[in-house]
């Protein structure tokens, strides 16, 4: 059974997808990225095997339909230092078992804390049409439709587990579920070569941990007509280390 198109319509006031080639200040890519597509899908539905291990399925991105031109704003951003604990750091600090301990953005003797300013290229005004489809581990196949009507439900009513963003968590991204054979508009008149894209920050070719390390991976993003079109993860076309099997 071959998975259905789940398509959504997204916008928001600002985005910032960063090139990872820009250690310092934050330069956004002209469009969104299928990393950050794939969080917003997640963000709507991703569900967890029974043991909480691993998610049932993953999302592959399949095209990037730009609906608004491009445009830039110069922002400067306060970013704290030190990174969120791990989960279950967090459930030790809900249960009582472990005091918290709070993420200083001014205030902490220690120089690794506090916070820093940075200089971001953001994107204004943003809006794309997304195109991806559920591509469940082979020991979930059997739930193929039963995931999909799932997210379409909560997609349909506007559910999320936590609010989409654009790249930056202070960037939200809104959503609507797009009906088959809706009247949408259609993608601007652009043509751009973005050149070395991301791709995705995890190793999609098996199922995610908490703990699974970072596995950056790059495709040659060109866009035609105001369409990305996304290569699956296991195509020649992408870009990372190594191997992977197919899911």
């Amino acid at each position: 059974m071959q998975p259905k198109d789940q398509v959504l319509e997204v916008w928001g006031d600002f985005a910032c997808f960063t090139r990872p080639e820009l250690k310092v200040e934050r330069f956004s890519y002209p469009l969104i990225t299928p990393s950050a597509a794939r969080g917003i899908y997640d963000a709507i539905y991703c569900k967890p095997s029974r043991d909480g291990t691993h998610s049932e399925f993953r999302w592959q991105v399949t095209r990037i339909e730009v609906l608004a031109q491009p445009s830039y704003i110069a922002l400067r951003r306060n970013e704290v230092k030190d990174k969120a604990p791990s989960d279950r750091i967090i459930r030790q600090w809900m249960s009582g078992e472990r005091e918290p301990e709070p993420i200083w953005a001014d205030g902490s003797e220690d120089a690794a804390k506090g916070r820093t300013q940075r200089q971001t290229m953001a994107l204004k005004n943003v809006r794309y049409r997304l195109h991806a489809v559920v591509c469940p581990w082979p020991q979930f196949a059997d739930r193929l439709q039963a995931i999909e009507a799932q997210f379409r439900r909560r997609a349909g009513t506007g559910k999320c587990i936590y609010q989409p963003y654009f790249g930056c968590r202070e960037f939200p991204a809104y959503f609507e579920l797009i009906e088959p054979g809706a009247d949408v508009r259609p993608p601007i008149a652009w043509d751009a070569d973005i050149g070395p894209m991301l791709y995705d920050v995890f190793d999609l070719s098996r199922p995610g941990t908490c703990d699974a390390p970072a596995r950056v991976s790059l495709f040659d993003a060109s866009v035609r007509g105001g369409v990305l079109e996304v290569p699956d993860f296991h195509s020649d076309a992408v870009l990372k280390p190594g191997g992977g099997a197919k899911c």
